[in-house]
């Protein structure tokens, strides 16, 4: 298995709209390149949901062409649509999942449908524990987070140039520009509101499928436990779980609390 891999080529962040106070900071900017910021600004503001769902295309085919896909006849693969058999789509947004044999422990899904397992998770994970986490991720897809995520990855000064350049030309957006999306939609932040909601949509998620959603709750766990321990090598999953709001304990107790009112009992593992 190997390391997850997507180019990294951040950019510095532009500055424009300086108060006139403040003008004489800034006497040796150039005043074209500031407007030329500015206009691509406007471009990457003003993009189409048509337009946002090609760059979501075209950056989920640049992460699939940059990382090795487990083959249809791998376990890992077999696992993943054993688990995932039945699921197609999600309020009107068409599933679709693979496995990238990658050692760190994560997964994330896109605003596309498009989910993303990787092996170091699965090597760690029950089957109910990882389908609450699939499930987690597709809450993001159902409750529109992703989008919200990637728009806003849009926006950011290190693409915001690129994308006005591709409007400009009518071209697609570069390389490096398409490995930056793809890293942005793998490390999203979401608020504790849209965690939230994931993680209920994953406890839900769990129990609509015929299995135990004390699964989400163990998931949490065992992330924990693992972060603590010495000598672990934690993934980008455990960076977005533990660096996120709420903070992951509470999440646990608040799964917990749920399942109590529901009257399912905590199993044995």
């Amino acid at each position: 298995m190997k390391k997850f891999f997507t180019a990294l080529c951040l950019t510095g962040a532009v500055l424009i709209g300086a108060p006139c106070a403040q003008a004489q900071l800034f006497k040796n900017v150039n005043i074209n390149k500031l407007a030329n910021a500015a206009v691509s600004t406007a471009k990457a503001m003003t993009i189409t949901d048509a337009q946002m769902a090609e760059y979501v295309r075209e950056s989920v085919a640049e992460m699939d062409s940059a990382n090795h896909i487990t083959p249809a006849d791998s376990p890992y693969t077999q696992r993943l649509m054993r688990l995932t058999d039945g699921l197609t789509e999600v309020d009107g947004i068409p599933l679709n999942f693979k496995v990238y044999d990658v050692t760190d422990v994560n997964a994330f899904a896109c605003p596309d449908g498009s989910v993303r397992v990787f092996t170091g998770l699965m090597d760690i994970m029950s089957d109910d524990e990882l389908l609450g986490i699939i499930g987690h991720e597709v809450g993001h897809v159902a409750k529109r987070h992703s989008k919200e995520a990637f728009k806003q990855a849009l926006y950011s000064d290190a693409l915001k140039n690129a994308i006005g350049a591709a409007s400009e030309t009518a071209g697609r957006l570069s390389q490096s520009a398409l490995s930056q999306l793809g890293e942005k939609l793998v490390n999203a932040k979401y608020s504790q509101k849209h965690e939230y909601e994931a993680d209920e949509y994953g406890y839900e998620f769990l129990k609509s499928h015929g299995r135990n959603p004390w699964g989400m709750i163990f998931s949490f766990e065992k992330l924990l436990e693992l972060q603590g321990s010495e000598g672990n090598s934690t993934g980008n999953y455990f960076q977005k779980m533990f660096s996120s709001h709420p903070e992951t304990q509470k999440r646990i107790d608040r799964l917990t609390k749920r399942a109590k009112k529901d009257g399912i009992e905590r199993p044995e593992q």
